[in-house]
């Protein structure tokens, strides 16, 4: 297991890079704690498969450093930097039995027979697959041959750390949930550190402890999963965490006016401290609110707006609203028992769960 740290950590495949656009990862500073589970979160193509490539050593970065337990192995190949990697596609030899599969691994590192014994059915217990040990590969459903490759990781205990680069990919939808449950399970009994890179916003908040949320190279929050969802830093991160995801509106101020905004031609009240940091703000202001924190309001109270509702879906625990507001599209999460229907209803916007963003970064209250 080891500490990973990234110091001014960047990568461009052109010479000469100057804008941040020139770059397919942005230069970074970060540390990975010993034994942590942390996550890659981002669309496709925003730079988390890059740098889970620097982590391995695939790929030699065009700027900074990367040391492992505060020794530099910026420049070490692969086979130097004792990692394991879980590719998205099972990678196993189909002419062998599970267990020589599991094997290999300690085998090749000439680790003596009985310690492999020894590791194989640990690790075989851990994912369920103690029954197996005697079958073929080639034969085993496409999630157990990913469980395979998963304990090929695993079975090594000396690992600085063990990488998995979306490897859910193939496995169907129902039996994801269970791959999910048995990873958390293992970080938590083995304390190795994991890295888990993925676009599935579920699979990075149920795995990680930290997830590192990334768009167009560049690092926008590193944080806890409820971090992420009710202190987004940046609005990439309202929007692309949840379901749905944040509402944003465009906001203006007026200098007369000390306990209001404006969204359009549309005036709501805030508080006047709120109100005070909003002027002192230099940039385009927008207002974010999650659906699960708008709630119905009696006409004209405070931090509220009248919104056209077009839509009331009832999920069993809640109703999900579609409309808008001052011509900008609403979705809202009202209690299940709530008195709503299509029309025109008042909704409370401003509430402590209410974040401001300037230039896309949220203001500190």
């Amino acid at each position: 297991m080891a500490r990973i740290e990234f110091r001014n950590l960047g990568h461009a495949y052109g010479p000469h890079p100057s804008a941040p656009s020139d770059f397919a990862l942005q230069p970074m500073n970060m540390v990975w704690e010993d034994g942590g589970a942390y996550a890659l979160l981002g669309p496709s193509g925003c730079g988390k498969s890059t740098l889970l490539n620097i982590i391995s050593g695939l790929l030699t970065p065009s700027h900074g450093q990367v040391l492992f337990d505060g020794k530099d192995v910026t420049t070490t190949p692969t086979r130097g930097r004792n990692i394991a990697q879980v590719f998205q596609f099972p990678v196993l030899y189909d002419t062998m039995t599970v267990y020589d599969n599991l094997a290999f691994p300690l085998r090749n590192r000439k680790v003596p027979e009985k310690e492999v014994h020894q590791r194989v059915h640990e690790v075989a217990e851990i994912l369920g697959m103690s029954h197996t040990l005697k079958q073929r590969a080639s034969g085993m459903s496409a999630d157990a041959k990913q469980k395979i490759s998963l304990g090929r990781g695993l079975v090594r205990k000396d690992v600085s750390a063990i990488l998995f680069d979306e490897p859910l990919t193939v496995i169907d939808p129902h039996l994801k949930w269970q791959l999910r449950r048995q990873l958390k399970q293992i970080h938590q009994q083995l304390k190795l550190t994991l890295i888990y890179v993925t676009h599935d916003q579920v699979e990075a908040l149920t795995f990680a402890d930290e997830v590192v949320v990334m768009t167009n190279g560049k690092i926008v929050q590193k944080g806890a999963p409820d971090a992420l969802f009710e202190r987004p830093d940046h609005t990439f991160v309202g929007y692309f965490i949840g379901s749905p995801g944040m509402n944003f509106y465009p906001v203006s101020v007026d200098a007369a006016d000390e306990r209001g905004i404006h969204i359009g031609s549309h005036r709501i009240e805030l508080d006047p401290a709120q109100v005070s940091v909003l002027k002192r703000a230099q940039g385009t202001l927008q207002m974010g609110i999650r659906p699960e924190f708008i709630e119905l309001a009696p006409a004209g109270s405070h931090g509220a707006l009248e919104a056209d509702i077009w839509n009331v879906q009832h999920l069993g625990t809640c109703q999900l609203v579609s409309g808008t507001v001052a011509g900008h599209p609403l979705k809202g999460k009202l209690a299940a028992n709530a008195a709503v229907q299509p029309g025109r209803h008042w909704l409370r916007l401003a509430r402590p769960e209410t974040i401001f963003f300037c230039n896309d970064e949220r203001i500190a209250r």
